[in-house]
């Protein structure tokens, strides 16, 4: 068997075993390592550390409560700008978890439109499965969480007509949303529902404000599922989150005074 010697090949960075230009990167990535595994794993920072009340989140019980009393249906949709991989689409997915099973143990109806087949298969995979966990998997109907239009305002038209026809008592708008986010508040509005929305997009928070009884902004949808299940690792990421936070604000209170004070200097140029 032929033998061939293998080649080392070095890069040319100019003699430097380091390139000094990614030393910040190098840096804050230690850093946020090292926050991440601190909240991880100190168990005192575990006991000290509390979420602030989210009232769309508390409002989770009463929208369903108020769904079982009036015997009528709930509505949960993820919108129809994400797919399974957004951050936002997982999130909900999360808080899905919770309503299912909190559906599951009043008998109450759940039905869950969605945009995107893939969605759909986990969406179904999440509430059976909490359907099961509460004891109760005869009471899971797969034909309420289905595909019904990847066009946008297919989508938006056929959530419409569901919510017109059913006029559920609490809805749920959760996920990525884009222009159908004001069709669809406006309609659940208009039949008197209660409604629970969140998103990361700036544009579509204006309009869940305005038209929806709750409202998760921002980082809020990421931190729900922690806050309903108190899941121990969720929690951590969300307080490594807010420690890095306060480390980015120390860091920019820092840069500004260093340039006030010291203009010419060019150490924090990086």
């Amino acid at each position: 068997m032929p033998f061939y010697p293998v080649q080392l090949v070095l890069l040319n960075t100019g003699g430097a075993w380091f390139d000094l230009s990614t030393l910040p990167v190098f840096i804050a990535a230690l850093i946020a390592i090292g926050i991440v595994l601190f909240t991880t794993y100190h168990k005192k920072s575990r006991e000290r550390f509390t979420l602030r009340k989210i009232a769309g989140l508390d409002a989770v019980e009463e929208a369903i409560g108020r769904a079982t009393e009036m015997a009528r249906p709930l509505l949960y949709t993820p919108g129809w700008g994400g797919d399974i991989q957004r951050p936002t689409t997982i999130a909900s997915m999360n808080i899905l978890s919770h309503v299912a099973a909190r559906a599951a143990r009043y008998d109450c109806q759940l039905v869950y439109p969605t945009h995107d087949p893939v969605i759909m298969s986990v969406a179904q995979e999440v509430v059976r499965e909490s359907y099961v966990q509460e004891g109760y998997p005869d009471r899971f109907n797969e034909d309420n969480i289905r595909y019904v239009s990847s066009s946008q305002f297919g989508y938006a038209a056929a959530v419409e007509g569901q919510i017109t026809r059913l006029k559920p008592a609490s809805i749920f708008l959760l996920g990525t949303f884009e222009a159908e986010s004001l069709i669809l508040a406006e309609t659940g509005n208009f039949v008197g529902a209660i409604q629970i929305a969140g998103t990361d997009s700036t544009i579509q928070l204006s309009f869940f404000i305005v038209a929806c009884d709750y409202t998760l902004i921002g980082e809020e949808l990421f931190a729900a599922s922690g806050y309903l299940s108190g899941d121990q690792s969720i929690l951590a990421s969300v307080r490594a989150q807010d420690l890095m936070k306060l480390v980015i604000m120390a860091l920019l209170i820092i840069g500004v005074i260093w340039a006030s004070i010291n203009p010419d200097s060019t150490w924090w140029r990086f």
